[in-house]
């Protein structure tokens, strides 16, 4: 099932204290950036992230976004402020997206 453009727009309402966050479409899924680097994606409509320090003190539920890949954090809360303080606590943990040639 892929994720609705609904959700997607709820996700970045939460992640509107962020700044520079970008997505990109994948087969019907979408990856989350932060400043340039990937924090995590949209998978079924739920809003998980990468494995981090920061991600790890601040949420627990680990989920699969899809079979044969690693489990990430699934986040379950609904606090701007929260989701903002957790993004920017990933970010130093978190390596530089590597361009395409």
């Amino acid at each position: 099932m892929a994720s609705t453009p609904e959700y997607l727009e709820y996700v970045l309402d939460l992640l509107g204290g962020v700044e520079d966050v970008t997505t990109r479409k994948m087969m019907g899924e979408y990856i989350v950036y932060a400043s340039g680097k990937v924090i995590g994606g949209i998978y079924d409509d739920r809003f998980l992230v990468k494995k981090t320090p920061a991600s790890l003190e601040a949420l627990t539920t680990t989920e699969v976004p899809y079979e044969g890949a690693s489990e990430m954090l699934l986040v379950d809360i609904e606090d701007r402020d929260a989701i903002t303080a957790l993004v920017e606590g990933m970010l130093p943990d978190l390596p530089a997206h590597k361009k395409r040639r």
